[in-house]
């Protein structure tokens, strides 16, 4: 039962975290094989305002593409006597609604904000409260490197540590960020260069088509001097799902080993059992008592100690499970399914491990029993 509910909580908690990102979301980067960092500034990204342009509205299977430009250096941020280290994206305009994302107060950025390097941020709930503490950032001024810029807009705070603590996703901090017009990363970088894009795809099982679209264009474009490569939130659910798997082959191999110790409790408890009633079952064999009645008497006490057993692992799994759930606030609700095969199993395993000791019992010879000391 354990096993089944960290996974079902695990698969549950990844999907919520997913849904942060966009489920049909997918990205572009220049597959870069330049390990020359001056080599590599030279070379650009391969992807620049011209190929946003062009991949604009060009696919069947996208429906929102997003230029995203990172700064080429370490930006400095701060308001008159505070600091912040967030990370810093410009983004194009579909980027809130294909991440999911939602402002607590404020306004998006508007198209003409996006296409022109107008000096407007707005900021993750981190940075915000680093930036002005509990105070209204909007219409108040950042200092980003050497411009100042315009609060518009406050995002609200996502979770993404569940997704982190596993290993499933890196990069920054969801929620200690700053998100400006992509033109105005490109006015900070000097260049009109875009990092990689960030699309939509129409659906989830689109995605993979969307990706090679959006590539095919670009080397049409581009020629074969540059190489593409793209990640879809399918290639992200399928490492969890390998993490969680593996989570869920070592839950189950220690729950067999300790069913395997179990049942090696209740073959004991009722080998002595039987020892010790040696002489009733002589006595109820010459009464009558068949092999069978004898057998299916000992298998049933077996079956009663395991249920036994069982139940009080359920109540115990069950408030560990409540306090973990509201301690952690990891989402841990046993099924009723998952609780009738623990039961189910434990009964299963008390029956076998009781049947050595139940046939020994049924095979005694009624003279010589009695005649046990």
């Amino acid at each position: 039962m354990a096993v089944g509910t960290i996974s079902k909580g695990g698969n549950h908690l990844v999907y919520v975290e997913l849904e942060t990102f966009g489920l049909n979301s997918l990205w572009i980067y220049r597959d870069r094989e330049e390990k020359d960092p001056h080599r590599r500034a030279r070379e650009g990204s391969g992807i620049d305002e011209e190929d946003y342009r062009a991949l604009v509205d060009c696919c069947s299977a996208i429906r929102h593409l997003s230029p995203m430009v990172n700064p080429q250096e370490k930006l400095i941020i701060q308001t008159t006597n505070q600091y912040s280290n967030a990370s810093v994206e410009g983004v194009g305009a579909d980027f809130l609604e294909m991440n999911n994302d939602t402002l607590v107060r404020g306004r998006s950025f508007r198209s003409k904000e996006i296409t022109t390097p107008r000096a407007v941020a707005i900021l993750g709930p981190t940075a915000a409260s680093d930036l002005f503490g509990n105070n209204n950032p909007i219409g108040k001024e950042i200092r980003i490197g050497v411009r100042k810029y315009t609060v518009i807009g406050e995002l609200k705070g996502k979770s993404r540590d569940f997704l982190a603590s596993i290993g499933s996703i890196g990069g920054q901090d969801a929620n200690n960020r700053i998100l400006l017009p992509y033109a105005a990363v490109q006015q900070i970088n000097g260049n009109k260069r875009i990092s990689y894009f960030q699309a939509e795809a129409v659906a989830q099982a689109d995605a993979e088509k969307g990706a090679q679209q959006l590539i095919a264009q670009l080397k049409h474009r581009n020629g074969k001097n540059f190489k593409y490569r793209s990640e879809t939130m399918a290639s992200y659910l399928s490492t969890t799902d390998r993490i969680l798997g593996g989570v869920s082959v070592i839950g189950i191999v220690a729950a067999s080993i300790s069913l395997l110790v179990g049942g090696m409790g209740i073959m004991n408890i009722m080998s002595t059992s039987v020892l010790e009633r040696t002489r009733e079952i002589g006595l109820r064999k010459a009464l009558g008592a068949r092999r069978h009645d004898i057998l299916w008497q000992f298998l049933l006490e077996a079956a009663i100690i395991s249920s036994i057993g069982g139940v009080i692992g359920l109540v115990l799994g069950g408030g560990a499970s409540v306090i973990i759930a509201r301690i952690t606030d990891f989402p841990l609700t046993p099924s009723p399914l998952a609780i009738i095969v623990a039961l189910l199993v434990s009964v299963v395993v008390g029956v076998l491990s009781g049947y050595l000791p139940a046939r020994r019992a049924a095979r005694l010879h009624p003279v010589e029993a009695l005649r046990y000391e």
